[in-house]
């Protein structure tokens, strides 16, 4: 069941440069939530800024939701100041939630910059179902790296100041074994360059991939038609990263030229 509601923070704390984790008090959300699934937040009751904007779970803690965040505008200036006397206005929880379930042996988790945010929740849910995991981070640089919730992560940094110098996708190749993963499923998050390249990996190896998908939104419902993505099994052509995503079989999603980096 969707809410719309206003809930107190509990917790603001800086995990990473530009890097927040805020918590907030939402009993029937942490009964209902699933990995994968995110929230539309509104940050001030005044309607400014004017659009909710959209955050992924990144953990539950009892009865209380947390949200993972970098610094990029006023909404998130805004976010980075609250405290435990402030409240977040949630819309959630939406879209559909990764496809645990699907039949695989190993789960490679592949995160790059704030696409780490919806890995802790599941990190949790695959132990949970006693999945082996593996678990690659990527960040511009050391002081970006955010892996609280993960599993013994394999880190790589852009710079080379932390990890593996270069990517999550060259780092996978480089650092794990292929032959040795049992029927493995990629769960991946991050700039649509990176998910567009572990899109052809997968393609070009036969692994099971799923994309949760990063963009911008403004009702998070379907209503105003603002997320589109060109999709394979779509009626007509595309479908909508809020309801019908964020997280696609990598097999589906069309990428056009423009994506790369």
């Amino acid at each position: 069941m969707t809410v719309n509601q206003w809930y107190s923070v509990r917790s603001n704390r800086k995990v990473a440069e530009e890097t927040y984790a805020l918590r907030f008090s939402a009993p029937e959300l942490a009964e209902t939530i699933k990995p994968g699934q995110f929230l539309n937040v509104r940050v001030t009751k005044e309607h400014d800024p004017l659009l909710r904007r959209p955050y992924s779970i990144s953990n539950i803690y009892g009865d209380e939701c947390e949200i993972v965040y970098a610094v990029e505008g006023r909404g998130t200036n805004i976010l980075s100041r609250m405290d435990e006397t402030s409240e977040i206005g949630v819309i959630g929880p939406l879209g559909n939630p990764f496809g645990m379930e699907k039949d695989y042996g190993t789960a490679v988790i592949m995160a790059g910059g704030i696409g780490v945010a919806p890995f802790p929740i599941l990190t949790t849910a695959l132990k949970e179902m006693g999945k082996n995991t593996v678990t690659l981070v990527g960040a511009r640089n050391g002081t970006r790296l955010f892996t609280d919730g993960l599993a013994d992560p394999i880190v790589a940094t852009d710079d080379g100041s932390a990890g593996y110098h270069g990517n999550v996708l060259d780092c996978f190749k480089a650092q794990v074994d292929l032959s040795s993963l049992d029927n493995p499923r990629i769960f991946a998050c991050g700039p649509t360059p990176m998910l567009h390249a572990i899109q052809q990996y997968a393609l070009e190896t036969g692994i099971q991939c799923e994309l949760s998908l990063e963009t911008e939104m403004a009702c998070g419902m379907g209503i105003c038609q603002g997320c589109p993505i060109e999709s394979k099994s779509a009626p007509r052509k595309y479908s909508l990263v809020c309801t019908d995503g964020p997280c696609f079989e990598a097999d589906d999603i069309v990428f056009h030229q423009h994506t790369h980096a």
